[in-house]
């Protein structure tokens, strides 16, 4: 079983900066890729962010210079820091993870998603 809790959302003004956290826990051999999604009211989710094991990470054009994605292995936790936010950035994050439990099964896994509202 694995268990994914974000943290960190909440109300910022345009400008405004937030982080958003995603702890991994549970059965866990080793984490492949750690990514955000949003999806806002009425439309799809989309994928934001991913970073992989390596650290090599991508992100969509729309946040490009202002989000970075990072990762601590040590914690199993990954980070989305949003910086220079934007009223069209309001949505509920999602976290998602590919890895490997301790049976060395392919496990895809997300979390419950956390609010982020840009306005003044």
């Amino acid at each position: 079983q694995v268990r994914l809790v974000e943290s960190g959302g909440g109300l910022v003004q345009p400008g405004g900066s937030l982080r958003l956290s995603c702890a991994v826990s549970g059965s866990i051999r080793s984490i492949i890729t750690m990514a955000w999604y949003r999806q806002a009211p009425g439309k799809q989710r989309e994928l934001v962010a991913a970073i992989g094991s390596g650290g090599s990470s991508s992100y969509v054009d729309s946040v490009k210079g202002r989000f970075t994605i990072s990762r601590d292995n040590a914690k199993n936790t990954v980070y989305l820091q949003m910086d220079g936010l934007k009223p069209e950035d309001t949505a509920v994050y999602y976290c998602r993870v590919n890895l490997r439990n301790n049976w060395g099964n392919l496990i895809d896994s997300w979390g419950q998603g956390t609010q982020v509202t840009v306005s003044s």
